[in-house]
């Protein structure tokens, strides 16, 4: 038995196939630069064998663009030959599947090099580095992240428009914002939402009909292991696609599926404690303001315009800002505002935190996780000042810190930026990068329709 580097434990396999004498089989997945999970089902008979050896899979399997397409400029294609490194698992990710026929756990894996060294180019590396380094400074963050979507009818020959309620087949093409009644008509799918996720041991909490038609938001709890935050999020996403598609609907985690509508986010809700367990954000007078949230927030701002192909990853990623659509247009911060980047919400004192608004549900919780985290940790160190805060519409006005007006703009600066590839790390800095680029190449040669609309018969 070669000793896992994961810190994961074959007792963890054996407890929990004794427990679950169903289950034939295993999807182990590992997640790339964009969040998708990449990795094979394996039988039951194999589970043990991959907590005694890991799993060998091609270093190529995290140098894929969104279609899962190599992108070389990564470097960790040919230029390594494609060799095999090595998965393990990840601890205490282990569980069953709610629904599935026949029935197959889960297994989250991360990547290693063969001699146990961290594989730097899986993301889930870039925010256990972060955690580290925060806990070698004495502090500790805890957050949670809010989970946007759409579900959509799976017959696009209409154009792209709201599911009917999986109750009774009724349709909505209104809005609906928290409407309780609205969501009735979907509570089978959240009925198996929330039996999947407790499956799981995630506490998926309040869901709402968002501010679309067809949108939805489920909130998770609040996590003191941000790590565990953002394991929550991106099983959440599959299970919901996965729910979803038994139902007979899209779940669509697009940031901007429809043109006239709001677009979809991730927000992170992040607070810092110290060694002793004392949340640093909190202040004694309600209003008055620690040091310590000034500072994480100016660090927040200062880094946000380097960072945004971070939170906004994809060509469609950019539709999604604009004027009064309850997504952030710049850098700003305020308390009980959600027309600002950075928001201090409501509440009592000792939950005291920030809520990071830019991110789309499209991005990588992992890597939106460690960017803001470094992010913070560059505010305490700097003791940068946030500036005055925002009062009333943040969409009036501008900002005097620059950001990227487009996708191509944030690769480029994500690209020169240093204090990037020292939140990522520099490996997983050229592979992100590099991948993005190689997407952002692949949309500038698609002849869109729009283009015909424009230009077949008048240019």
């Amino acid at each position: 038995m070669t000793q896992s580097p994961s810190g994961s434990d074959i007792a963890e396999a054996e407890d929990f196939l004794a427990a679950h004498p169903e289950i034939e089989a295993f999807d182990i997945v590992l997640h790339d630069a964009n969040g998708i999970g990449r990795g094979k089902i394996i039988r039951r008979h194999e589970l043990p064998g991959l907590y005694k050896g890991g799993r060998h899979l091609p270093i190529s399997i995290l140098g894929l663009d969104i279609v899962g397409e190599d992108v070389h400029e990564t470097g960790l294609i040919w230029d390594q030959g494609d060799g095999d490194l090595r998965a393990w698992p990840i601890p205490g990710t282990l569980k069953s599947l709610h629904g599935t026929n026949p029935p197959r756990g889960e297994l989250l894996m991360s990547m290693y090099h063969l001699d146990g060294a961290e594989m730097t180019s899986d993301p889930r590396h870039a925010l256990k580095r972060q955690v580290a380094a925060m806990a070698a400074e004495g502090l500790h963050p805890a957050g949670a992240f809010e989970l946007e979507f759409f579900l959509l009818d799976p017959d696009q020959s209409q154009g792209v428009r709201p599911a009917a309620a999986v109750l009774d087949g009724r349709r909505s093409d209104w809005t609906e914002v928290y409407s309780v009644d609205h969501l009735h008509g979907m509570e089978p799918l959240f009925t198996d939402i929330y039996r999947a996720a407790e499956a799981m041991g995630i506490n998926a909490e309040t869901v709402i009909s968002e501010y679309a038609p067809g949108q939805y938001e489920l909130t998770l709890h609040y996590r003191t292991d941000v790590m565990q935050a953002a394991d929550d999020l991106i099983r959440l996403k599959r299970i919901v696609r996965m729910q979803a598609r038994r139902h007979g609907v899209t779940a669509c985690f697009m940031a901007k599926p429809i043109e006239k509508y709001a677009g979809s986010g991730m927000h992170f809700h992040v607070s810092l404690c110290d060694d002793q367990g004392r949340n640093v954000f909190a202040e004694e007078v309600e209003g008055r303001w620690t040091d310590t949230i000034r500072h994480a927030i100016g660090g927040l701002r200062a880094t946000m315009g380097e960072s945004m192909l971070v939170f906004a990853p994809h060509s469609n990623s950019w539709r999604r800002f604009a004027n009064q659509s309850y997504a952030p247009v710049s850098p700003s911060w305020g308390v009980n505002n959600r027309s600002v980047a950075l928001r201090i919400p409501a509440g009592e004192l000792k939950a005291r935190r920030i809520e990071h608004r830019p991110a789309g549900v499209d991005a990588n919780p992992y890597l939106v996780g460690a960017t803001i985290l470094a992010g913070i940790r560059h505010g305490l160190a700097h003791r940068i000042d946030p500036g005055p805060e925002t009062q009333g519409n943040g969409y009036e006005g501008g900002d005097d810190l620059p950001m990227p007006g487009d996708w191509r703009e944030a690769i480029r600066a994500a690209q020169g930026s240093a204090f990037l590839k020292e939140a990522l790390g520099p490996d997983m800095h050229r592979t992100f990068t590099a991948i993005k680029a190689a997407e952002y190449q692949r949309v500038a040669r698609w002849i869109a329709d729009v283009d015909y609309a424009l230009y077949l018969h008048n240019a």
